[in-house]
Parts: structure tokens; C-alpha cells; sequence
């Protein structure tokens, strides 16, 4: 039997088209990636000189982050990296907390409690930077740990943006799972609290990879809260840091800009090279029962 001979047209209009549609995506998502990376390695300070990719390679850069006393971007990058951890992993306990009591207990005020969590995240929390900013001031004279100024303090106020989203994600994601789990366990002595530590974290793993990366990206693409909570320059995160070098206009320096990005970029992709098996299961399995 002789194999029908390879016709370009109905491959492409099958098949072929997606390909291209896949090519174009990938180019527009990597070029300025690629352009951001030649900047960082090129001797000219300006981004009009980096037009020409990698047609220079200097590391004078990125030596120049951490020989700058007046900007020292070794704190922030260590600042944002504290903040993004301690905010993921709090971010996922405590939400998984309050969507588990969602998921599997039945009590007064339980819809109406649901029903808040989406209406609140409908007013995105850059609408009450004053109110935070008040906040703050007023309780660094009550309790000057989570006062203005103090990294603990910005913390509290990422806890409080996340958590109704995330709970309302992780809702839907243990609803999944099949009660009569819980159930089985309750039979041979088990607690809630074991039964959610041993049992049902286990099995949602997928979704709380996925809010802990996004609760990490989170905080370190942040600037306006940031920018407003840390005013001591040692203490600040890499988003207000790297403005600094570029926010003026007599001395924008974006080459060391550009590197400090790399380095910043650098532990998100790691990350989330580490998590992808677990993201795209975690993105898709809450949508399934709700």
C-alpha cells in the first residue's frame, strides 16, 4: 500500500497553522527576555545602544550591583526573596485552613462567607494603599514589629490581599476530593487535624504549588504596596531597589538595571522549573467540581 503523498496545504490547514500561531507566541514571549539578558552584558549604559544583541559582552554590570553602597541590591534581592517565602508559605497554610473548614464543614454564614471572599477581591488592593499606609503608621506606635517601615509589616498586608482568592481557589480544588476519604479516616481514629495533615494536603499538592508561585511572583513584582511600607533603603524589596537606578533622568542607568533583573528573575525560574509538574494539574482539577 503506497503512503499518500505529503500535501502542504491540507497539513497546514489542519495542523500546520497552529505551529506557526505557536512560533509567533513564543518569539513575542522570549524577545524581551533575550533583549533584557543583552542589555545586562552590554557596555553601553542606555537602551537605544542595546539594539544590537549581544554586540558586546562585559560583566561591568553586574559587578556594579554589589560595589554601590548607596544602593545595595544584595539586601534587596535577600529582602524580597525573605518576604516571597515567608508570604507563599503562609499564604498556602492559611488558606488551605480556611478552604478546608469551606470544603468540608457545614455551618451558619458558611455561603454568605464565600459569597464575601469574591465581592472583596473584586476591589484590587492597590485601591486601599492609603488606607494601608494609615494602618501601618498608626500601629508602629502600638506595635512597632508590624509598624511602617518593618518588613513583617508588609507581610501582613500581602496575608490580607491573598488569602480570599486563594481560599476561594482552594475550595474548589478540595472539593475534589472525594469525602468518603475523610470519612474512612475518622473510622480508624482520625482526627481533622490529622486527616488534613496526612491525608488531604497530600492530595491537593497541585494546587498548593501553584498558589505558593503565585504568591512568590507576587510579591516580587510588587512595587506600589512596597514602595509605600519600606522606606529604609536597606530593607526595601528588589522592585522599589532596581527603580532606583533608572528613575532618574540625569543618570538612568539601565545596564545594571537590566542585570539586576536577571539575578532577580533567576530564583522564579528555578522555581517554577521545580513546580511544573505540579501546575498545570493544579490550574486545571479545581474547575472540575465546585
Amino acid at each position: 500500500m503506497s503512503k499518500r503523498p505529503f500535501n502542504f496545504g491540507r497539513w497546514f490547514k489542519a495542523t500546520g497553522w497552529r505551529h506557526l500561531v505557536g512560533l509567533v507566541a513564543l518569539v513575542f514571549a522570549i524577545f524581551p527576555l533575550v533583549f533584557v539578558l543583552s542589555a545586562s552584558f552590554s557596555a553601553v549604559a542606555t537602551l537605544t545602544g542595546s539594539n544590537a544583541l549581544f554586540s558586546s559582552f562585559t560583566l561591568a554590570s553586574y559587578k556594579a550591583l554589589f560595589n554601590d553602597p548607596l544602593n545595595p541590591y544584595g539586601w534587596w534581592w535577600l529582602n524580597s526573596m525573605w518576604i516571597g517565602v515567608v508570604t507563599a508559605v503562609a499564604t498556602v497554610f492559611l488558606s488551605a485552613l480556611a478552604a478546608y473548614a469551606f470544603s468540608r464543614f457545614r455551618f451558619r454564614g458558611r455561603r454568605a462567607g464565600l459569597l464575601s471572599l469574591i465581592l472583596i477581591q473584586m476591589f484590587p488592593q492597590l485601591l486601599a494603599f492609603v488606607a494601608i499606609f494609615l494602618l501601618l503608621s498608626g500601629l508602629q506606635d502600638v506595635f512597632p514589629a508590624i509598624g511602617l517601615g518593618t518588613r513583617w509589616g508588609l507581610i501582613c498586608v500581602y496575608l490580607g490581599g491573598a488569602l480570599g482568592v486563594n481560599t476561594y481557589l482552594l475550595y474548589g480544588f478540595f472539593n475534589t476530593v472525594p469525602k468518603e476519604i475523610d470519612e474512612s479516616a475518622k473510622i480508624d481514629g482520625a482526627g481533622h487535624a490529622r486527616v488534613f495533615f496526612t491525608i488531604t494536603l497530600r492530595l491537593v499538592a497541585p494546587i498548593l504549588a501553584v498558589v505558593s508561585l503565585l504568591s512568590f511572583v507576587g510579591v516580587l513584582n510588587d512595587f506600589v504596596i512596597a514602595s509605600i511600607t519600606l522606606t529604609d533603603p536597606q530593607s526595601q524589596t528588589l522592585a522599589v531597589g532596581l527603580y532606583s537606578f533608572v528613575s532618574n533622568q540625569f543618570s538612568q542607568r539601565w545596564g545594571i538595571f537590566a542585570a539586576g533583573s536577571v539575578l532577580g528573575a533567576l530564583p522564579v525560574v528555578l522555581l517554577f522549573q521545580f513546580l511544573q509538574r505540579y501546575i498545570v494539574g493544579g490550574l486545571t482539577a479545581g474547575s472540575v467540581k465546585g
